[in-house]
């Protein structure tokens, strides 16, 4: 009998932090349904100074987020935002927040969605554009796009292990998402008299950003995870060396021992009560 007692007690450790993490995942999973969305501001105009950028809840005059001296090639990380209505304002680095801004676009944050928010095009036809994210792809496949933000190559035609993925991509555009087969391959860039490869690693359900920069020596190339995977929040960080994903969600597995190795005191516990009275009683006897 005890040591059923004993397996019921160990199936109940095992179960409880299995349950647990499991409501975990359901409150990560349910952050994107629940009023919640991810916004991102980038800086991709090769020729235009570094800037301040603002984001307001729209009939707030009080920034929910300021990012100063923001320079070309800067991607911030997505930051969560309450759905709804914002506007992003883009002033000249060290210009007072209540400057007239150069630039200002509106934004309608929608539950679950994500957004990259970018000044784009040279300096003399600047321009803040909002562009819907994604954050899913098709069962056991990676997704790309590029965003060209190189003044010196008008256009870029790009390359995945050999297969066309983008083509003439005019500069200050972005392209539509496009499905690969994931892998460890060469990512190759050709503009009109310039190339770059890479060796990129994209893996399956990941989606990733790649911006063509002009840099000191020819073309820079700058990938950014929108997302590792369905069950992640979007970060938007660069993978350095082209490869691997970031940490999106604390790992709860050191609750779950701490919580797991409470109920193993509890339990222990619950049988030393019930075996005292008894001992009790045979040592008065």
């Amino acid at each position: 009998m005890k040591i059923k007692k004993i397996i019921r007690w160990a199936l109940l450790l095992i179960a409880v932090p299995a349950l647990l993490l499991g409501f975990t995942a359901a409150g990560s999973a349910s952050a994107a349904t629940s009023g919640t969305g991810w916004v991102r501001l980038a800086h991709l105009s090769p020729n235009t100074p570094a800037v301040d950028v603002y984001l307001y809840s729209f009939g707030d005059s009080s920034a929910q987020q300021v990012l100063h001296h923001v320079a070309y090639g800067t991607v911030s990380p997505y930051e969560s935002l309450a759905a709804g209505d914002y506007t992003v304002e883009m002033r000249a680095a060290g210009a007072a927040a209540t400057s007239k801004p150069v630039l200002s676009a509106s934004l309608d944050v929608a539950p679950g969605g994500a957004y990259t928010v970018v000044g784009l095009g040279p300096e003399s036809g600047l321009r803040l554009e909002v562009i819907k994210d994604q954050l899913t792809t098709p069962s056991g496949q990676a997704v790309i796009r590029v965003i060209q933000a190189s003044l010196k190559q008008q256009a870029v035609s790009v390359t995945w292990n050999g297969q066309p993925a983008v083509s003439s991509l005019a500069f200050g555009s972005v392209s539509a998402y496009q499905a690969v087969a994931p892998g460890t391959e060469t990512l190759h860039v050709a503009g009109e008299s310039e190339t770059s490869n890479s060796k990129v690693t994209l893996t399956a359900g990941s989606v990733h950003t790649i911006v063509v920069l002009d840099g000191p020596k020819g073309l820079m190339l700058d990938n950014f995870v929108d997302a590792a995977g369905s069950g992640d929040a979007p970060s938007g960080a660069a993978a350095t060396g082209f490869g691997g994903t970031a940490p999106r969600i604390p790992s709860a597995l050191p609750w779950l021992s701490l919580i797991g190795a409470g109920l193993l005191l509890a339990m222990a516990g619950g049988f030393a009560v019930r075996r005292q009275p008894r001992y009790t009683a045979r040592h008065s006897a």
